[in-house]
């Protein structure tokens, strides 16, 4: 993998093909053009610099798939987003409906001491404040309730 920064767009990108990936349906360049609400040519330009970087893999008329490197940021993208939107919703009071937002924001900024001692505070928990599962700290998800 480049060591070339990854910016908040790129991080953006890979965990929403992440969360599509999710389906049985492959991940193609329209659908996540439309989850990132920007055109399929920007969304397509974003692939091709992903899978330059070795973050995900787009054989020709096949889904866009994340590689191994792509599958972690994703992740950790996902827990850094979850693990903020139930400390501000927990310890800050922020609306649930306004967490979403902060979260987005704050997500890329957060460094792996905030969010250890974040996770500590709020008890290591396993899901966020809409239900939603938090990756553990190893990046493995809580079993299902």
């Amino acid at each position: 993998m480049s060591q070339e920064p990854l910016t908040e767009s790129i991080q953006h990108y890979l965990r929403e093909i992440y969360k599509l990936a999710q389906s049985d349906e492959p991940v193609g360049v329209t659908a996540l053009a439309r989850a990132q609400e920007v055109s399929a040519a920007s969304a397509s330009a974003m692939v091709k610099k992903l899978t330059a970087l070795g973050l995900a893999e787009h054989p020709p008329y096949k889904g866009i798939s994340l590689t191994p490197a792509g599958e972690r940021v994703a992740i950790e993208v996902i827990r850094h987003h979850r693990l903020l939107e139930l400390y501000l919703a927990e310890t800050l009071g922020v609306s649930v409906d306004d967490v979403h937002e902060e979260a987005d924001k704050l997500e890329h900024a957060i460094s792996e001491e905030l969010e250890a001692r974040i996770d500590k505070a709020l008890g290591f928990p396993t899901h966020d404040p809409h239900g939603d599962p938090i990756p553990d700290a190893n990046l493995e998800w809580p079993a299902r309730r």
